[in-house]
């Protein structure tokens, strides 16, 4: 039998499994396909909300939504990939195991940059996993159950891209759950000397008011060059008393990339083709925030679920087909959307690589709440079908807008 292995379970991993599952059960190979999915985690984050106040639905028990497509599913982390024999190196509950694959879907994913500055592993906090998002849930509600001291109601959040943005603004509500209520700051710091330097300038006016309304103080063009138990260091000399610094300062594709020889961008990622495929690495495919593909002839896709997901659904197809000796599918989208939620305010709506401003404010906040509470989820029916419908290698409209200039 032969083996397609899946490692990660994020966005692009499962829709790889279950597109891949998808495919095999249309040409009735599935007694002679096995498909199996590693991660790390025995769920599917809904990871671009864990950002956002409540937490409880931003994870889904990865057999709800495997089991019933055939797919099996291991929890192990992966310590290396060896191409030229393919066979993965992990390491799991029950020690270090060597696993075969005849086709491979890497998507592994991204995670957030940590430079070495001091105290910034022992004291920062992140939203890069839900394991990390609820460790500074935890440390919010620690806080809102201690008395008042120096620090306790500062929030510091590096990095004002699309995270930190999302972050920062979603951070009074966050604060009020927490019981901390009163006088509070939330300060917003980068080393651009623009906020989101990299979401546009048609866009930026659009975030300042946002920030404005909600008292997010900035400081731009400012490092932290230390981080401590009782606040932040800027290379201005200016020190943040806080309690809570988090970190959302940049990207990376995963490192275990540099396993397959050949090219990479400079966040890291595999260069793959339209049918998903790593340049001579045969067998190999890739999808998601570890891979980067010309998808309308001219623009790299950018690291979110928006491409995540049609990667993998193309990804998984296309390595059945390629097993089957079937021809393979390329995947174009000619579309380009960023929509950013502004907390309370609302949020941002842009169309194009230009990311001219569509809607904002409460308007835009409808279609961005559309996009994080359905149309990212997989079906939560347990049904096959359900599940194989939304697998289908189709790439989406774009989502709706309401109150559109």
């Amino acid at each position: 039998m032969a083996r397609i292995v899946v490692l990660g379970a994020g966005f692009a991993g499962l829709w790889a499994a279950i597109g891949a599952a998808r495919m095999r059960d249309e040409i009735g190979a599935g007694s002679d396909i096995d498909i199996q999915v590693i991660d790390r985690n025995p769920y599917h984050n809904i990871r671009v909300r864990n950002y956002e106040v409540d937490l409880s639905e931003v994870v889904i028990p990865l057999p709800q939504l495997l089991d019933p497509v055939g797919v099996s599913h291991s929890i192990g982390e992966v310590e290396a990939i060896d191409p030229a024999r393919r066979e993965i190196a992990l390491v799991t509950s029950s020690g270090e195991e060597t696993l075969a694959y005849d086709r491979l879907v890497f998507a592994l994913g991204s995670e957030v940059m940590r430079p070495g500055i001091p105290g910034l592993a022992d004291h920062a906090f992140d939203v890069d996993t839900y394991a990390a998002a609820l460790r500074l849930e935890e440390h919010l509600a620690s806080l809102g159950r201690s008395a008042p001291s120096p620090g306790r109601s500062t929030v510091v959040v590096v990095g004002a891209g699309f995270t930190g943005i999302e972050v920062a603004t979603e951070m009074p509500g966050r604060l009020a759950r927490a019981g901390i209520t009163g006088s509070r700051r939330i300060i917003l710091v980068d080393s651009n000397p623009a906020v989101g330097a990299t979401i546009g300038a048609h866009a930026r006016p659009v975030i300042e008011t946002a920030l404005s309304s909600l008292e997010v103080e900035m400081r731009l063009g400012a490092r932290a060059v230390s981080v401590e138990a009782a606040g932040i260091r800027l290379n201005s000399g200016e020190f943040i008393a806080a309690q809570t610094v988090i970190w959302c300062a940049g990207m990376r594709a995963s490192p275990l990339a540099a396993s397959f020889p050949g090219a990479r961008d400079r966040l890291g990622r595999l260069l793959v083709d339209p049918f998903m495929r790593v340049a001579d690495q045969p067998g190999v495919f890739a999808a998601g925030d570890v891979a980067s593909s010309v998808v309308d002839g001219l623009h790299p896709t950018v690291m979110s679920c928006q491409f995540a997901r049609p990667m993998g659904r193309f990804a998984g197809h296309n390595a059945v087909a390629d097993l089957a000796g079937l021809p393979l599918l390329p995947l174009r989208i000619d579309w380009y959307v960023t929509v950013l939620d502004l907390g309370k305010w609302g949020a941002l709506y842009t169309e194009g690589w230009d990311r001219e401003v569509r809607t904002t404010g409460q308007a835009a906040k409808a279609t961005k709440q559309i996009i994080n509470r359905k149309r990212i989820y997989p079906p939560l029916t347990g049904n096959k079908a359900d599940l194989f419908a939304a697998a289908a290698p189709t790439v989406q409209a774009p989502p709706p807008t309401y109150g559109a200039r």
